[in-house]
């Protein structure tokens, strides 16, 4: 009997290789593979039963050439099964032994992460969230507020009208608009309520302002509201600083700058120590140190008499802070178009 050698394992895997190849279907290519590799009557298994009858001095070598065989046609037929694409299944079968695929899942949009947190902090100080109409009136829009008819906010420059008096209406029936502050809530709720009061608003309002870097025709809000005895400054700057150290940082200082809002006397602008440079000056605060945040002040004894409390009895605070601009402090983003544009890219970058 010839003994095997290097040459004839080379000619049986080239001859395993052609068979292979030619399969056409994946039931094809297994009776290839069994005629080389099955327990009985394939290729390795004959010569493997042929050791027996051998002389001694041949079995050593036919049984290497056996385990050669049998090695290269598993490698081979392991690395077909990896790279085969024949796929012998009905239309829309699924192949099980295929890898899993994790799916793409949506998440929370910036904006409303930041309302969700905002809600958190705030009904933890036990302020409750109420929501109200977004086409509002002059009356609870403006004249409630202490707004007069010649005030530059209810200008039509500001404002979007949705409809004026029809004819043969009264001089009182008051035009319907998109309302351009959450403050407008503060009146229905304090018609509905008794002190004490401690709502927080959030709300999209609308403006005729031009979209770029900081402004948008739409946008959101948090309207906060707090009525009661003996409330006072200290209880808003108490507030607004625990809201700031726990949506930015606890180390964060706050300021009060006078300003002027109809609603709220005396008023104030809110300023937040700059994180990015601890308050010495960079290019994100202006060189200044502090950033706007919005603006508050002590509810205006004409809008306690607007809803029918005694200005004699209750004190109160109120503040309005964009939510936008909360989230823009938060994630340090340039631009505000940014929220809106539904650039997966972006909106991505929000997982939580």
């Amino acid at each position: 009997m010839p003994l095997p050698d290097a040459a004839a394992v080379a000619s049986q895997i080239a001859a395993f290789e052609a068979e292979l190849a030619q399969s056409k279907t994946s039931r094809d290519a297994s009776a290839v593979r069994d005629r080389y590799l099955g327990r009985k009557n394939s290729v390795v298994a004959s010569w493997m039963q042929m050791i027996a009858a051998a002389p001694a001095d041949q079995k050593r070598a036919i049984g290497r050439f056996a385990n050669e065989l049998k090695q290269a046609i598993e490698e081979r037929w392991t690395r077909y099964l990896e790279t085969s694409t024949q796929i012998d299944r009905p239309a829309g079968a699924v192949d099980v032994t295929l890898p899993g695929r994790l799916p793409l899942l949506g998440h929370r949009h910036p904006l409303t992460i930041i309302r969700d947190q905002l809600e958190e902090i705030f009904t933890r100080m036990a302020f409750t969230v109420v929501e109200g109409p977004e086409a509002e009136d002059e009356w609870h829009c403006f004249d409630a507020l202490n707004m007069p008819e010649e005030h530059p906010a209810r200008d039509m420059q500001d404002t979007l009208y949705l409809a004026s008096p029809l004819p043969g209406d009264s001089a009182s029936d008051h035009r319907t608009l998109l309302r351009t502050h959450t403050s407008s809530m503060q009146i229905r709720y304090m018609q509905a309520h008794t002190p004490p009061v401690r709502i927080v608003v959030p709300g999209r309002v609308y403006r005729r302002d031009d979209l770029d870097l900081t402004h948008s025709p739409a946008f959101a809000q948090i309207e906060g509201l707090a009525v009661g005895e003996g409330l006072s400054l200290s209880d808003l700057k108490g507030t607004l600083l625990e809201f700031a150290r726990q949506m930015f940082a606890p180390t964060l200082r706050l300021r009060f700058r006078p300003s002027f809002f109809p609603y709220t006397e005396p008023s104030a602008e809110i300023d937040l120590s700059c994180r990015q440079c601890e308050g010495a000056g960079c290019a994100m605060c202006k060189k200044t140190g502090w950033i706007e945040l919005g603006g508050c002040g002590m509810v205006h004894p004409a809008v306690f008499e607007a809803v029918g409390y005694d200005p004699e009895r209750y004190t109160g605070f109120a503040w309005g802070i964009g939510i936008e601009r909360i989230a823009i402090l938060r994630y340090q983003v340039e631009d505000i178009r940014l929220f809106y544009e539904n650039d997966l890219r972006f909106l991505e970058q929000f997982p939580y």
